[in-house]
């Protein structure tokens, strides 16, 4: 299915671009690769050929700094695409460019160079060597690349403080954990300073709760870093937690490529519908999707006897205090304005300074426990702590059933 972008994407800069991808596997893939083109269907193409096609003219774009998931039931082809990308897998049709260079025409010297310099692979077994120090697995792509004793040894430092490992230099794997052997390899992949990362289901070996941590792990490096991501996984949970887009494949096919949001709400065949319809909404769901519209707000300078006009007005026993900047300040209570009216004190002194406040994109299922321990609203903050909405039990309650009832 033909690809759409998204017209509002945090970056416009294209990193990875395939264009009528097609991989067969087989003696013969020409023979197969015209029936593909006549439209066969890939049974009806091995039953006449005995080729597996193993992807069929795929085509989509990777933004710079996107965290781009390639999902789908075993046997879909997405790992297939992913070793085409740097070619461990050789395409047989189609085009692949890296920052606009087509990395299918490459000879070996110039596809090493790029492999060394522009991409690092983490895989789903670690590919750890077992007779080197921690220490020595991350250097190792530095050493192939030539890179001096002193200098690939304080970027190997630097990687493994990046993903916590400080102090296990001198381990080996086999006295590491799962979680820890899988932060070897991803500190392995950023030593080199690759812009782009594939990872190939790689925190599929791990334990349920510290693949979580992993995941969380990789979401905050994310942040940090900014790379490029192309992440391969079978977990719709998982891609949806991690992903900015997500192509969801079948078949060697993308039956649909979007946003998490994009294929729950809006699910363009049978197949992502039925894919989609187990998932627990409360994990796409995000602060700004459940929020209410933060009014009234009240000015730090302001007197009680206003306060205690507005929450009258609008049927409230609190509200919140924001400068002409609406930069968030805290909470007057009905109790406090009255307080405040009869000590004849500045409204601002009875503040609650240390009400909640969740971000704009905080997960439907992390506001749960939050609104169950406070007795007042939330505010919904910006990156400048600008106040952009507030959540209270109902609205939370109210944008989970709508987007039940939508989907």
């Amino acid at each position: 299915m033909e690809e759409t972008q998204e017209e509002n994407n945090k970056n416009t800069t294209i990193k990875v671009s395939v264009r009528d991808l097609t991989k067969i596997f087989g003696k013969r893939p020409e023979d197969a690769l015209a029936l593909v083109r006549e439209g066969k269907k890939k049974q009806e193409i091995f039953e006449k050929t005995e080729q597996n096609v193993a992807l069929r003219s795929v085509s989509f774009d990777v933004y710079e700094g996107e965290l781009f998931v390639l999902m789908g039931l075993s046997g879909c082809g997405k790992s297939t695409l992913l070793r085409c990308i740097n070619r461990l897998v050789e395409p047989t049709s189609g085009n692949i460019e890296i920052d606009g260079t087509d990395i299918v025409t490459m000879d070996e010297d110039e596809l090493r160079e790029m492999r060394r310099t522009k991409i690092g692979m983490i895989f789903q077994n670690f590919a750890l060597l077992p007779h080197r120090t921690i220490l020595e697995n991350v250097a190792f792509g530095l050493e192939i690349q030539s890179i001096p004793v002193e200098e690939r040894k304080a970027k190997a430092q630097e990687a493994i403080d990046l993903v916590g490992l400080s102090g296990y230099e001198e381990s080996y794997p086999s006295g590491l954990s799962g979680g820890m052997q899988q932060r070897v390899g991803l500190a392995r992949a950023l030593a080199s300073n690759a812009d782009i990362l594939l990872m190939d289901e790689a925190f599929s070996a791990l334990d349920p709760l510290i693949r979580r941590d992993m995941q969380d792990e990789l979401i905050e490096l994310q942040a940090r870093l900014n790379k490029t991501i192309i992440f391969v996984s079978h977990d719709l949970d998982e891609a949806l937690k991690l992903g900015d887009r997500i192509a969801l494949m079948k078949d060697g096919e993308i039956a649909q490529l979007g946003t998490a949001e994009d294929l729950l709400q809006n699910p363009r065949c049978d197949y992502v519908e039925r894919f989609v319809e187990d998932v627990n909404l409360s994990r796409v769901l995000v602060a700004k999707d459940v929020m209410k519209r933060p009014e009234p707000l009240i000015s730090p300078d302001s007197g009680p006897r206003n306060a205690l006009r507005l929450m009258e007005e609008y049927g409230i026993s609190s509200i919140f205090v924001a400068g002409k900047d609406r930069k968030f300040h805290g909470l007057i209570t009905v109790d406090g304005a009255v307080e405040a009216k009869k000590r004849d004190i500045p409204l601002k002194e009875m503040m609650i300074t240390d009400t909640p406040t969740v971000e704009l994109e905080t997960p439907a299922q992390e506001l749960m426990p939050i609104m169950a321990e406070t007795a007042y609203p939330v505010a919904v903050l910006d990156g400048d702590r600008k106040i952009k909405g507030l959540i209270v039990r109902g609205s939370l309650l109210a944008g989970l059933a709508r987007l039940e009832v939508e989907v």
